[in-house]
């Protein structure tokens, strides 16, 4: 299954360039375009995208003008801008947006944001796919080199969620929280416990590298 693929309009060329080297670390596609009238032209041939990250102030057209376009082709929108104040936050929500952002922000945060959009308006990508495994999240099954693993529930929401932010390193807390959820009574050893597991059981003792103090990273291939 193809890549999602997102569309990033910033005028800041490092902001977007940080933006899409995490985006493809992260397993998703991305185009950078600079300039809101220069997007208007480009959505006429090419509207492909899963979702768009617009920034607000942009030369030619500003990112507010810019949402009816993405409408127009059913593009989902998140506005990452530095304009903090509650009246910009109101006005790119009502007007259709999905969520607003407000720079600097962690890319951790961002990525959620994103996996959230996209999930929500049925875009996300059903399959994963980390160096010989084929994770089917629809049919919550894992292939490994063309053999079928057994994973327990909560194993699978974990591996899952490791590909899905690989090479981010994902605090013990939040793991608990959004895996067992925030009214679990047990301690984060917890989550060290299903941790070895999921190494032994997936062959993946030095992929999922231990953050001391923090938690875990799936690391890329090299």
């Amino acid at each position: 299954m193809a890549k999602n693929r997102i569309l990033i309009v910033e005028d800041d060329y490092g902001i977007a360039q940080s933006i899409g080297l995490n985006l493809d670390l992260s397993g998703y596609d991305h185009m950078i375009l600079g300039d809101g009238l220069a997007v208007v032209d480009h959505l006429k041939v090419d509207h492909s995208f899963d979702l768009a990250l617009l920034d607000v102030m942009l030369p030619g057209m500003d990112g507010f003008e810019l949402l009816k376009y993405m409408q127009e082709y059913n593009i989902p929108v998140l506005y990452l801008t530095a304009k903090a104040d509650v009246m910009s936050r109101v006005k790119g929500l009502r007007s259709g947006a999905e969520d607003y952002l407000v720079k600097p922000f962690e890319m951790l945060e961002l990525l959620a944001r994103i996996e959230k959009i996209l999930a929500r308006n049925d875009k996300l990508n059903k399959i994963l796919r980390y160096r010989d495994l084929t994770i089917d999240i629809e049919k919550r099954t894992v292939v490994k080199s063309g053999e079928f693993i057994a994973l327990q529930p909560l194993e699978f929401e974990l591996i899952t969620k490791l590909i899905q932010y690989k090479n981010c390193t994902l605090p013990r807390e939040r793991l608990l929280n959004e895996i067992w959820g925030i009214d679990f009574v047990g301690g984060t050893r917890t989550v060290d416990i299903h941790i070895t597991h999921l190494r032994k059981k997936l062959g993946l003792e030095k992929a999922i590298q231990s953050v001391s103090k923090i938690g875990y990273r799936l690391e890329d291939e090299r």
